[in-house]
This record gives structure tokens, C-alpha cells and sequence, in this order.
């Protein structure tokens, strides 16, 4: 009984690491699309959504037959319910990714973002599918210090966001304020995408040591600080 256990245990972590696979292809296609006014590209990415819906109802569904069966305690109830927490992260992931495929549905036959803007959107979207496919390193590995790196690599994404912000408040802004929402919200969605990456590492970061992963920097800022 143990050895299922522990093997469905396993499973559920398996399944994690498919949805954050899934949803770091999905910005990185969303993305794309968005750039290419491709619709093909960003139908797929909002069809494509359901199966990490569909993953992460299945993940909750196992995760509460267990502690109804199993009852867990200390470091097994930790696992359960932080595998709960994660997969509400990625599926938020895959809505964000959707949300982006979206706009590029919108605007067809048009990019919704102007050309000189080409350049810092397909970095946001390369970093967002990087931080995602880190997140989904750090489940299987379980490597805290990996965990914590995500923290200092989103704030390449922040940097980038008002990047964007700069742009938009500039006075030479020539592309109307159609143009200025969508790209308002873009910035959003990727930054929102990356903060969900950096979740589910800090999930994992408490999921080993029991201890939330602000405490551990906090500590650790004032070990080198002494």
C-alpha cells in the first residue's frame, strides 16, 4: 500500500512537470503567433489550453482522493497540498499563454504589436518559455538554489515590462491607443506568467525544507551582509 503510495505520489509530480512543459511551449507559440499574425498558430495555442485544463483537474482530483485515503502528515501532507498550490500556477500559466494567442486572434491579419516593439516582446516571450522550463527543472530536481535563482531571473522580466512602459509613455508614441492597450496588456500577461514561474520554484523551495523561500533569501542577505 505504501509502495502505490508513494508511486501516485510521484505521478502527481510527473503530471506538474507535463503541464509546465505544455505551458512554456504554449507562450513560446502564443508568442509567435502574436508576432507573425499567424491565426493557425494561435488557434492551436487556445485549443491547445484544454489539455492543460484538463491536467490540472485531474492532478486536484488525485491529490484530494489521497489525502482522503491516506490522510498524510508532515512531510507527505506537504507534498499534497503544495502539488495543489503548483498546478493552480501552471494552469493560470496556460490561461496567460491563451490570453496572448487571443490577441493575436483579434488583430488578424495585423500584428498587435508595432515593429519597433517586435524586439522586446519576442524577448519577453523567450525569457517567460526559459523561466517555465526552469520551474519545470526544479520540480524534477528538487535542487533548492535552482528554486531560488528565478527570483533574480524574473527581474530581467520586470526590467523589460517597463521597458514597455517607456515606450508607451514616450511622446513620440505614434500607434494610437488601440495599439497602446494591446500592448499594455501583453506586458501584463508575460509579466504575470513569469511571476507564476517564480511561484511554483518558491513552492518547491518550501516543499523541501519547509521553510517559504523569501525567509531562506532574507537569511542568506544576512549571512553575506554580516
Amino acid at each position: 500500500m505504501r509502495d502505490a503510495y508513494h508511486e501516485e505520489l510521484d505521478s502527481i509530480g510527473e503530471g506538474l512537470v507535463d503541464m509546465a512543459r505544455l505551458v512554456g511551449s504554449a507562450i513560446g507559440r502564443a508568442t509567435t503567433a502574436i508576432l507573425d499574425a499567424d491565426l493557425k498558430l494561435a488557434e492551436s495555442v487556445i485549443a491547445a489550453d484544454e489539455k492543460v485544463d484538463d491536467l490540472q483537474r485531474e492532478l486536484e482530483s488525485r491529490a484530494i482522493a489521497l489525502l482522503a485515503r491516506q490522510q498524510p502528515v508532515a512531510t507527505d501532507l506537504r507534498i499534497v497540498v503544495t502539488s495543489l498550490r503548483m498546478s493552480a500556477d501552471l494552469e493560470r500559466s496556460g490561461d496567460l499563454a491563451q490570453h496572448v494567442a487571443k490577441l493575436a486572434r483579434l488583430r488578424f491579419p495585423v500584428s498587435a504589436v508595432p515593429r519597433d516593439l517586435h524586439a522586446t516582446i519576442l524577448e519577453m516571450g523567450q525569457l517567460a518559455q526559459r523561466l517555465m522550463a526552469k520551474a519545470g527543472e526544479v520540480i524534477i530536481t528538487k535542487d533548492v538554489d535552482l528554486a531560488l535563482q528565478l527570483e533574480q531571473d524574473d527581474d530581467a522580466m520586470d526590467l523589460l515590462h517597463r521597458t514597455l512602459f517607456q515606450h508607451l509613455m514616450d511622446d513620440r508614441w505614434k500607434h494610437g491607443i488601440e495599439t497602446a492597450v494591446d500592448v499594455t496588456l501583453l506586458g501584463r500577461y508575460y509579466e504575470r506568467f513569469a511571476d507564476h514561474a517564480v511561484s511554483v520554484a518558491k513552492r518547491v523551495v518550501y516543499l523541501v525544507t519547509g521553510e517559504h523561500a523569501d525567509e531562506i533569501m532574507q537569511q542568506q542577505d544576512t549571512v553575506e551582509g554580516a
